[in-house]
């Protein structure tokens, strides 16, 4: 019997280790969350459910998922797609990934998560600077998410820096930020790139707002270092002169861009969320929504957009949810976000809390960050991580 146990704890072990590296492969990361949640299920998860429901955030993600679920039965799921609304669900792995934490399991997720961090980072690296190629293509990591991976690896890297009090790894943590925040700038993404810079600006003033001293010298120092990069960066400079002409474009009639695209498709979706906005047009219908009425909608002004890019979803968490579910999912997501907060908050992280809070937010403004698989499940993964150490550090039950 003992020796059973033994091996079952070491399985978790494993399987949590494991859990980090494959979160960053679309496969094994299914899979991944299928063996995390089996094993939940034999280490008697379900006596355990009752206590985790506690959570702000477990119970906030079950309530999301719920609504979502709830969507089908007003939706059109035959002619839902490729059911890329699916995703949201993956939240769901954050209940039995952090119901399996103790003392014991802890370093193993930690080890994991910043093995399969640091191995991305270094393949994303090599792919930058001698392939020449934008995300990781072999890992299919777009330019997107691997530059918000790179963004919560600088907010990571500001909020450590803050509460550590070690000036020498307080150093090294800001030179990491700034090493990060440099490889960031090197990715086309515009919208991680400013999420990034926001969140870590309002993060530096919650930490530092009682210093001021202390504050005006960082922020000057960060003000150079932006300008500095953002002078000698030709990626840079290309993106806003893309920017520029997208803006021309689009005041033409011309949306067949980046940004026109962006607001051809707002408009529809906030029309869409008009024509419905309490319940939404149901779980799985916006994807047909939009090929139907793009050829009607105002005339027809932006019917030769499937032409430039197939359309899967409303490059807006916001619109996007609103459209399955309109106020109703709306109302719930902003709701986990709330508890998001909420729940670092009570285990003495709100900062770390007000940043990730504040990333995911401004985000999900120009994409639809809550369905980047890879994304979300880092997030969800370091806040079981920070939870299971403070925990730790508090002598709490885990």
């Amino acid at each position: 019997m003992k020796d059973a146990q033994v091996w079952h704890n070491t399985l978790i072990k494993f399987v949590l280790f494991f859990f980090g590296i494959a979160l960053w492969s679309k496969w094994l990361s299914l899979n991944a969350g299928i063996l995390v949640t089996l094993l939940w299920i034999l280490d008697n998860g379900f006596r355990r459910f009752g206590q985790a429901i506690k959570e702000p955030l477990v119970l906030a993600i079950l309530i999301f998922c719920a609504v979502l679920a709830l969507g089908i039965l007003w939706g059109d799921f035959p002619e839902s797609g490729r059911l890329k609304w699916r995703r949201y669900f993956g939240f769901l792995v954050f209940v039995p990934f952090l119901s399996l934490l103790n003392k014991d399991r802890l370093p193993w997720a930690i080890n994991g998560l910043l093995a399969g961090y640091f191995s991305v980072l270094l393949i994303g690296i090599y792919q930058w600077a001698i392939v020449g190629a934008q995300g990781i293509p072999p890992l299919d990591i777009s330019y997107l998410t691997f530059s918000s991976m790179l963004g919560i690896g600088v907010i990571l890297s500001l909020y450590l820096a803050g509460v550590s009090t070690g000036k020498k790894i307080k150093s090294a943590l800001w030179l990491l930020a700034t090493f990060l925040f440099f490889l960031q700038l090197n990715q086309d993404g515009r919208g991680p790139l400013l999420a990034t810079l926001l969140a870590s600006v309002f993060l530096i003033y919650l930490r530092y707002k009682t210093e001021k001293k202390a504050l005006l010298s960082i922020v000057a120092s960060v003000t150079i270092m932006v300008v500095f990069f953002a002078y000698t960066d030709s990626n840079l400079h290309e993106r806003l002169v893309q920017a520029q002409s997208d803006i021309e474009l689009s005041k033409r009639g011309k949306y067949d861009n980046s940004l026109g695209y962006r607001l051809a498709v707002w408009d529809v979706g906030l029309h869409g969320i008009a024509q419905k906005p309490l319940f939404g047009h149901g779980t799985g219908v916006p994807e047909s929504y939009f090929e139907k009425m793009v050829v009607t909608y105002k005339e027809g002004r932006y019917k030769d957009l499937p032409k430039f890019l197939e359309t899967s979803h409303y490059h807006n968490d916001w619109i996007e949810i609103g459209m399955h579910i309109g106020a109703l999912g709306i109302l719930a997501f902003s709701f986990l976000l709330w508890s998001w907060y909420q729940t670092l908050k009570t285990y003495q992280l709100p900062l770390l809390g007000a940043a990730l809070v504040c990333f995911i937010f401004i985000s999900g403004l120009t994409d639809t960050f809550a369905l980047f698989s890879k994304i979300p499940t880092l997030l969800l993964v370091i806040t079981a991580v920070a939870i299971g150490m403070q925990k730790e550090n508090r002598g709490m039950k885990q």
